[in-house]
């Protein structure tokens, strides 16, 4: 009902009190008691005043915002992320889950933060064999992992070190003694930064930078070589990002490649995307280009596939079959000579 001239009155006198006449059909609602709006008040107070840990953000890429108060989400959104993120959507939708082998993978996890993971990988004539365990204690997390190989991988990370953004990372492969690596990233709302240093006495140190906002980013990597005093790798990138849309341009191999990708999203509710990435080799004056698309049929099935410019095709479906559990089959072929070339791979992911 549209509200009386008295009404208007009263709530223009005063705006901080509902003084609106009760007998207007507009005020027929109930009333919140004190006691109501005090709970009101401290759920909300609750909310807005939550002081989340920087794992929470540094981790944000591997977990759900939703879970998250908004004042997080908005500041984790906000944030350009890493070096690494920049075009990793399109690098998820071209080639992420795509395999010709057959993989099978068990983890099981305690309520004490425990995960223990055998996985084996059949690749033509060749087994792979992994065994890995995982540690969680509040900031620390310790990954030791075996394989068939003989070798002993072990990662020591630290979230909150020493301040609020910042994560240490100390791996180390036994018994490559000159494997050792001291890692720190991180992660503001307009900057991440990731630095690395070899465990060694001629070590090989990486720095990389991204600066910007969720919006537009800049982003240079470069490595550095202090055995022989030379720049390994120097590259650089830029990402831009809209509510639909996603591209990125990189840099790489010392200015000799040129990579050019985005991702776009179709329909939101389905999670229909398609996207592409263009590559030229300036000494080689070759371009490779690749584009695919996804799609779920229902909240636990989606598919996948991809084509490039030289004739190669590929597709999977993957379904979740109980939650974090996962069944993907794909299969890859050369439109060129089908009868010769066709693959077909098997993934299953199991988590108890």
């Amino acid at each position: 009902p549209t509200p009386c001239l008295r009404c208007l009155l009263a709530t223009k006198h005063d705006a901080t009190r509902s003084t609106r006449p009760a007998s207007h059909p507009i005020h027929q609602k109930k009333k919140k008691t004190e006691k109501e709006s005090g709970a009101s008040r401290s759920a909300s107070d609750a909310v807005f005043n939550w002081s989340p840990p920087p794992s929470a953000l540094l981790s944000a890429s591997n977990e759900s915002l939703l879970s998250f108060p908004p004042r997080v989400v908005a500041a984790a959104a906000m944030a350009p992320g890493l070096y690494s993120d920049i075009g990793k959507k399109t690098r998820d939708l071209l080639y992420k889950d795509y395999n010709t082998h057959q993989k099978f993978s068990l983890t099981t996890c305690s309520p004490h933060g425990v995960a223990i993971t055998a996985a084996g990988t059949r690749k033509n004539e060749s087994i792979f064999g992994e065994l890995q365990t995982q540690i969680k204690n509040k900031n620390l997390t310790v990954d030791v992992k075996a394989n068939s190989e003989s070798d002993l991988l072990t990662t020591i990370t630290v979230d909150q070190f020493g301040t609020p953004g910042l994560k240490s990372i100390l791996s180390l492969v036994v018994p490559d003694q000159r494997s050792g690596k001291l890692e720190l990233q991180y992660l503001h709302e307009y900057a991440g930064v990731n630095a690395s240093v070899g465990l060694n006495s001629n070590p090989m140190v990486n720095l990389s930078g991204v600066f910007g906002s969720s919006a537009l980013s800049v982003g240079v990597d470069v490595s550095f070589d202090t055995a022989t005093s030379n720049f390994t790798k120097y590259n650089a990138a830029l990402s831009l990002t809209n509510p639909d849309l996603i591209a990125s341009l990189h840099l790489n191999n010392h200015g000799d490649t040129l990579t050019a990708s985005y991702y776009h999203i179709v329909k939101q509710h389905s999670s229909t995307a398609v996207g592409a990435e263009l590559s030229h080799s300036f000494s080689r004056n070759e371009s490779t280009l690749i584009f695919g698309s996804q799609h779920s049929l229902d909240p636990h099935t989606s598919v996948k596939a991809r084509f490039n410019n030289y004739g190669m095709a590929s597709a999977l479906v993957q379904h979740e079959w109980r939650p974090k559990s996962f069944v993907t089959i794909s299969g890859e072929v050369d439109t060129k000579a089908i009868e010769k070339s066709t693959k077909v791979g098997l993934s299953l992911v199991l988590k108890h």
